[in-house]
Formats: structure tokens, C-alpha cells, sequence
């Protein structure tokens, strides 16, 4: 079992605020996951760091942290969606056109070339804010798609 000590320190050094005196709201929780076996702490540290950062007043973003954000957060304008599901059915249907094959391949390509920018950004943010990239993605997943 860890020692309650190294929790402690673990959780400081993860930017944590962590008295040294627990009041009673807090201490029940310590006490609960100082009794877990080591191997579970990670499960633990998975389920609050989301919350932790949900609650966080201070979430100052750097000018890298930023940049990377937009690369996640970019999507084809809605317009090129519309196009490209309309191409898509058509495709499905049989009823596409070999121009129209042409640039729904141009599409995926131009998605695909996003999804892997958009994967390095997150591996490179989640680098930058010392999380693992499971714990990222569930910032920037909808609540029904959790990894």
C-alpha cells in the first residue's frame, strides 16, 4: 500500500493543493484511498484529475498550450460537412459521379490529414500538461464517448 506521506507528495507534485491538516469533508476521501492497493491509485488519479480541472479556477493557457488547442478544436466549416455527408450517401447509394468520387476523396484526405494533426496536438498537449492522453481526451470527448 502507499504510504499516505507519498499521496500526499504525489498529489503536490501534480499541482494539487493539499493541507496538511485534512478538514472533515476531505478527510473521509483521504482516508478511503490511503486503505486502496497501489494499483488502483491510477483509477483514482484518472476519475478526479477531470474533475479537479472542471473545478480549477486557475487555468491560465500558454501561447503553445493555445495554438495546439485550435488544432484540436479545428473542423471542415460546416458548409464542407454538408458536402461531404452528401457525398458520402452518394457513394453509399452507388449513385456518385466519378467527379464527385474525386473529390470525396479529396475530403478524406484532407480529414485524415487532420485527424493525424489533431492526434499530435494531443499527444503534444497532453506531454505539455503532464497528463496521459486518456485523461486529455475525456476534456475534449462528449460524456457519452469517454475513452
Amino acid at each position: 500500500m502507499t504510504a499516505p506521506i507519498e499521496i500526499r507528495q504525489r498529489a503536490i507534485a501534480q499541482g494539487f493543493a493539499v493541507s496538511a491538516q485534512p478538514n472533515g469533508a476531505v478527510a473521509k476521501p483521504i482516508a478511503l484511498v490511503e486503505k486502496l492497493p497501489a494499483e488502483t491509485l491510477t483509477k483514482v488519479v484518472d476519475f478526479l484529475e477531470p474533475l479537479w480541472r472542471e473545478t480549477s479556477e486557475v487555468s491560465e493557457v500558454t501561447p503553445e498550450e493555445e495554438a495546439l488547442l485550435q488544432i484540436i478544436q479545428r473542423r471542415l466549416p460546416p458548409d464542407n460537412e454538408t458536402r461531404l455527408a452528401y457525398l458520402r450517401q452518394r457513394n453509399e447509394t452507388g449513385e456518385i459521379t466519378e467527379a464527385e468520387h474525386q473529390e470525396l476523396l479529396a475530403y478524406v484526405d484532407r480529414v485524415e490529414h487532420q485527424d493525424a494533426e489533431r492526434a499530435e496536438a494531443l499527444i503534444e498537449l497532453a506531454r505539455l500538461r503532464n497528463v496521459d492522453l486518456k485523461t486529455l481526451l475525456n476534456e475534449f470527448l462528449p460524456a457519452n464517448t469517454k475513452a
